[in-house]
């Protein structure tokens, strides 16, 4: 702020930008509880259970992971992701395939099972953020969207400098 009350930012009153980043941040730190409780209740590590969200998330999105995104993204070694995808793999809930037409690329799938497994834990957490969201109009929601998105972006271009 400058000593005229208006921030480098233009903006004469940051408060709102203030809780809605604290907001984000609390979000996101409950976010990854839901996960370790997921991956605890499955019998998994921390680790594991991050990386099977990554995989799902991914597939959601219609863009499935290789071994080496997922290792951009959980900050692992290849050797390391390597051993926890065989973890994974052997506990039935990814699969490795051959689905490009270079078959050397091996894309990471969640199995049906896990999916169901996602499904039923988080099913009463969806339900109750669904009702929340419906109280909001759908310009607001699209807009609150669209400025976690371009904050994602800011955040992905500081992570690629110090990549």
């Amino acid at each position: 702020m400058t000593e005229t009350g208006a921030t480098t930012s233009g903006r004469s009153d940051e408060e709102p930008v203030q809780v809605l980043m604290e907001a984000l941040r609390t979000w996101t730190g409950r976010f990854g509880e839901f996960g370790r409780r997921f991956g605890a209740e499955a019998g998994m590590h921390v680790t594991d259970s991050d990386a099977l969200i990554h995989v799902i998330n991914a597939e959601d999105k219609g863009s499935p992971l290789t071994q080496s995104e997922l290792s951009r993204r959980i900050g692992l070694s290849t050797g390391a992701t390597s051993s926890l995808l065989n973890r994974l793999e052997g506990a039935g809930h990814l699969e490795r395939r051959r689905e490009r037409a270079d078959r050397r690329v091996v894309t990471l799938r969640s199995t049906p099972a896990v999916h169901e497994r996602v499904e039923s834990f988080f099913a009463d957490l969806g339900a109750d953020l669904d009702r929340v969201m419906a109280a909001y109009p759908t310009e607001m929601v699209s807009q609150f969207g669209e400025a976690i998105q371009a904050m994602t972006a800011v955040m992905d271009r500081h992570l690629a400098k110090d990549a």
